[in-house]
């Protein structure tokens, strides 16, 4: 396994690529056993509306306000009659607030309609909703369905995929079939939380700390990551 070019990119084949996958995968199991959704929630829904806020927000402050917002709206139904400058106070900390707020009501709106309020379990009625892209489907589907349909692609999860030299995209849909080529299916919900964790941890956008790192070995962009 070879060093080549300017990214450090390894040369190897397809049968390479999958096995040097699966030891990575092996090592992120045994230094973040505990991972695991970062947004709290204790129903699909409750995890759907999450979700929705966390776009360009920290996973810690929408834990912060979501306990507020479900006390006041704790259902589709209150959500879809909720007063929208009311949901724009509650949301306001996690940025983005009235477009969020449009998205949570309308959301909410059309669960009502469609789904006698109860968040739906397909990738195609949850993208029907507004505000709810592949990503966050992804998301719902794996975390509060258990349903192994996709691998979330976050911005940790595509820097940290690229790094790794598991995919060569920017695009988070080419980089998720990338990883979904690669890794078990067993282990798509699993392997977001994992290198989500280790991107916070370990492999940080701006100095990734190479020289603790135990994927060193393993990783074509170790001390050359940018």
């Amino acid at each position: 396994m070879k060093k080549v070019g300017k990214k450090n990119k390894f040369r190897e084949s397809a049968a390479a690529r999958r096995k040097r996958c699966d030891q990575i995968l092996a090592l992120l199991k045994k230094m973040y056993p505990d991972a695991h959704c970062a947004l709290d929630h204790h129903s699909p829904l409750e995890l759907l509306i999450a979700t929705i806020l966390s776009a360009q927000c920290t996973d810690v402050r929408v834990n912060m306000v979501t306990p507020i917002l479900f006390k006041q709206f704790p259902d589709a139904a209150s959500l879809a009659k909720a007063d929208i400058l009311r949901l724009e106070d509650i949301i306001k900390s996690t940025g983005f607030f009235r477009a969020k707020a449009k998205s949570i009501k309308q959301t909410a709106q059309h669960l009502m309609a469609a789904h006698g309020g109860e968040v739906p379990s397909t990738m195609e009625a949850l993208t029907a909703l507004r505000g709810v892209g592949r990503k966050t489907a992804n998301v719902v589907l794996g975390n509060a369905f258990g349903q192994q349909v996709g691998v979330v692609v976050d911005t940790h999860v595509g820097r940290l995929a690229r790094r790794l030299g598991l995919s060569q995209h920017d695009d988070p849909e080419k980089v998720e079939n990338d990883l979904m080529a690669l890794i078990p299916r067993s282990d798509w919900t699993l392997v977001s939380h994992l290198l989500i964790a280790h991107g916070r941890a370990v492999c940080a956008a701006r100095k990734p700390a190479c020289e603790k790192c135990y994927l060193a070995k393993l990783c074509p962009s170790a001390f050359h990551a940018a």
